[in-house]
């Protein structure tokens, strides 16, 4: 069972500059509900309030029964921008805008040995089969190792939760009718239709 989920925002820095943001110093961890990811589902359902998401594709590392990693998916941080935008010039929280239903969409697991297995890894996002993001796991700001140890020194980690490792640059709007693919190459590859 999933019960958190410790996402690292701005670990990309031409993400960061793309959304007119400071690249962090530290990791900065925002947290989405366990409850708003699905595992290897073929739908996407967009909530009422709105017409348009945006898209933020991620390698995600679950954490084990240790709080180690021995496996990862795909995860797509579904967000809704508009309110973001509006929550951040209040200074308030991103909850409603990350949080909802079905916001943290995931492909099927893939064991993991060893992180330096994840240390060069594609990531690419296609939406009716174009490409709109690629980047790959080599350009995260911090490490898989530093951002392990930063969640698990600052928060209640429990063994299921995931940690969504940032996505590269890209992101943009998704809507009802779109088919999303994602891929981390070697390694998983999933898709979901926007209903």
């Amino acid at each position: 069972m999933i019960q958190n989920i410790w996402a690292v925002g701005r670990n990309y820095a031409e993400h960061a500059k793309e959304l007119g943001n400071e690249v962090p110093t530290e990791p900065m961890i925002f947290l989405k509900a366990g409850s708003t990811s699905s595992i290897a589902a073929k739908e996407i359902h967009m909530p009422s309030w709105t017409n348009e998401l945006h898209h933020e594709v991620e390698l995600a590392l679950r954490f084990n029964d240790n709080l180690q990693i021995d496996e990862a998916c795909i995860a797509i941080d579904i967000t809704d921008r508009a309110k973001q935008n509006q929550l951040k010039s209040k200074g308030h929280p991103w909850t409603l805008a990350k949080s909802f239903k079905d916001s943290c969409p995931l492909s099927g697991f893939f064991p993991v040995n060893d992180l330096d297995e994840l240390k060069n890894l594609e990531i690419i996002l296609k939406i009716n089969g174009d490409v709109r993001q690629h980047g790959n796991t080599a350009q995260m700001i911090f490490s898989l190792e530093q951002l392990l140890d930063f969640v698990r020194l600052h928060f209640p980690v429990m063994p299921g939760d995931l940690l969504l490792t940032g996505t590269p640059s890209g992101v943009g709007p998704f809507k009802k009718g779109d088919v999303l693919e994602a891929e981390i190459v070697s390694k998983a590859k999933h898709s979901w239709k926007v209903i």
